[in-house]
């Protein structure tokens, strides 16, 4: 089932453009209208006249909204398909991001020890003092909140966590027999690190990157309902639920919609994640 959810997010990705006849920032049909999924064609006095089917028809071949329309107009499916695209993708290479340099740096502070250690921890320490949330909104204040600057002020801030997990893990790897042989073989630092240490440290390391891009396409979602995320007219689910909140007080739902997005993708990358620990843990299903 994760997986499912996890190819349908990615299909939305790729095919965004194909999957809808409008554009991102087109404007299509009134503010807040409904979509075809609120059409009631089940009462005899609609089949009867024949017009709630004319739109249904209408609809299938794209002069009408699916889900409805957002707070200017916009097809609201075709901003969630166009949201999936910018908002995974760059959750996606901050997250890539972080876990390279956090690795890195990780896997250097545990083979070296001494005073690499000790200086790469204290600099974690004093970033991972500051509230993230709170870090983020003052960065993003002063630095603008373009797309480059985005993904530095998210990818430094996730990349201390990564740090902590991989030196931690490296930490019991560097003590092993076969380690201390590569060192006695005269392999240098760079060779322990990649051909010794990572391939024992990949299972904890690809499930927390499974939770670490939660938390990036989350922490997204959060600065762009902010207003500090990613900027309209750029679709982004966050924004979405942000920009249609009001419509939730004249009984009109359509924010639910992509925050629902948001939930289903999350829970759909914890499920492969349990999976992942389960699998490299050995353990069985009790059913």
């Amino acid at each position: 089932m994760g997986f499912l959810i996890i190819a349908i997010n990615l299909f939305a990705l790729a095919f965004a453009p194909v999957l809808t006849p409008f554009t991102e920032t087109e404007i299509v049909g009134k503010v807040w209208e409904p979509g075809i999924w609120a059409t009631d064609c089940s009462s005899e006095a609609v089949k009867s006249d024949g017009a709630c089917w004319a739109q249904l028809n209408d609809s299938r071949m794209g002069g009408k909204s699916w889900l409805g329309t957002d707070h200017i107009g916009r097809d609201l499916l075709t901003r969630l398909l166009y949201g999936a695209r910018n908002t995974i993708s760059l959750a996606l290479i901050i997250t890539g991001l972080s876990f390279i340099v956090g690795m890195a740096f990780g896997f250097l502070a545990a083979t070296m020890r001494g005073w690499v250690d000790q200086v790469v921890s204290r600099v974690v320490d004093i970033l991972m003092a500051f509230p993230t949330l709170i870090f983020a909104l003052i960065v993003l204040s002063v630095a603008g909140t373009s797309i480059p600057v985005l993904i530095v002020v998210i990818a430094l801030l996730d990349t201390t966590r990564v740090f902590r997990l991989s030196r931690a893990v490296a930490m019991d790897i560097t003590v092993m027999e076969y380690v201390e042989g590569a060192r006695l073989r005269g392999e240098g630092i760079m060779w322990v690190m990649w051909r010794e240490i990572l391939p024992n440290t990949l299972p904890p390391l690809v499930a927390e990157f499974g939770l670490r891009f939660c938390f990036v396409f989350l922490f997204i979602s959060a600065l762009s309902f902010l207003g500090l995320g990613l900027q309209p007219p750029t679709a982004d689910w966050g924004s979405m639920v942000q920009e249609n909140s009001v419509a939730i007080s004249f009984g009109v739902y359509n924010p639910l919609i992509p925050a629902a997005a948001i939930a289903f993708l999350t829970i759909g990358i914890n499920l492969v994640v349990d999976w992942f620990l389960r699998k490299a843990a050995g353990l069985r299903e009790e059913y």
